[in-house]
């Protein structure tokens, strides 16, 4: 009797234990954060701390996490239309890139912390570009990627988020502006070709005067430029009739051979 009693105890206890670890298995929580990526810890809506990669796990209930984002993006600020400091109405895009450097406060201390990035790189593009003539804008970019970055990056600083570069990606002009600058440039080419042909004209010129001095100075080199003449033309095969020039000097002859011409007087 004893033992049947103990045997229905012992049989409770463990009953009672297996209900009490699968209940307490209930209140395990498992959080995975992915590489790249920091996890926000709640509890019952309040925040507990940043986690960080990896598996993490938490007894109780009521707990929530929110990975933030931490690797580098990419955010385009579409085309809008703007006057230039010349009054040009021109689109302008630019890609800002950045990164989240503190997750906490790019999630409490605004709604939309990308939305705000994105008004203030448009604040920032009417800014520069109502400062700059259309021309400078052609030309300039990479300084008014400059200009945007150091308007750009104070503001994302305040919500956590810190803004790599800021590049300027299409600038669109209107079509009558675009046939304008066509003009300019062709132009300019054309201006430049015309120029580059004169240099070559003068060079031209000049190596003919040199070679005329040069000649003038030392007849025989027009005998020695007729021979190599003659030798270029000797290989085509045509027959070649060459009249001597006016200004053609004779060659000097060597001595007389033995036994040629009248003997001298003895």
């Amino acid at each position: 009797m004893n033992a049947q009693i103990y045997t229905i105890v012992v049989t409770i206890i463990l009953v009672a234990m297996a209900i009490a670890v699968q209940q307490l298995f209930k209140l395990r929580r498992a959080f995975l954060v992915p590489e790249g990526y920091a996890g926000l810890l709640y509890h019952k809506g309040k925040f507990v701390k940043v986690l960080d990669a990896g598996c993490h796990i938490r007894w109780g209930r009521h707990y929530t996490i929110d990975a933030q984002d931490l690797r580098k993006t990419s955010l385009l600020v579409a085309s809008q239309d703007i006057l230039t400091a010349d009054s040009v109405g021109l689109k302008l895009s630019v890609i800002v890139t950045y990164r989240v450097m503190d997750p906490v406060k790019a999630a409490h201390e605004t709604q939309n912390w990308r939305g705000d990035i994105y008004n203030a790189a448009q604040v920032a593009i009417r800014a520069v570009v109502g400062a700059a003539t259309a021309e400078a804008l052609l030309n300039q970019r990479l300084e008014i990627g400059a200009q945007l970055l150091a308007l750009v990056q104070p503001e994302a600083a305040k919500i956590g988020v810190s803004v790599l570069a800021a590049e300027v990606r299409d600038v669109m002009l209107p079509a009558d502006l675009k046939r304008a600058f066509a003009d300019v440039l062709k132009a300019k080419q054309e201006g430049q070709a015309a120029l580059e042909r004169a240099r070559g004209e003068s060079a031209a010129l000049r190596n003919l005067a040199n070679a005329a001095r040069v000649l003038e100075g030392n007849p025989a080199l027009m005998n020695l430029r007729l021979m190599q003449a003659l030798s270029t033309a000797q290989g085509v095969g045509n027959t070649l009739v060459v009249g001597v020039p006016g200004g053609f000097v004779p060659l000097k002859t060597s001595a007389k051979p033995a036994g040629s011409g009248n003997p001298e007087p003895t």
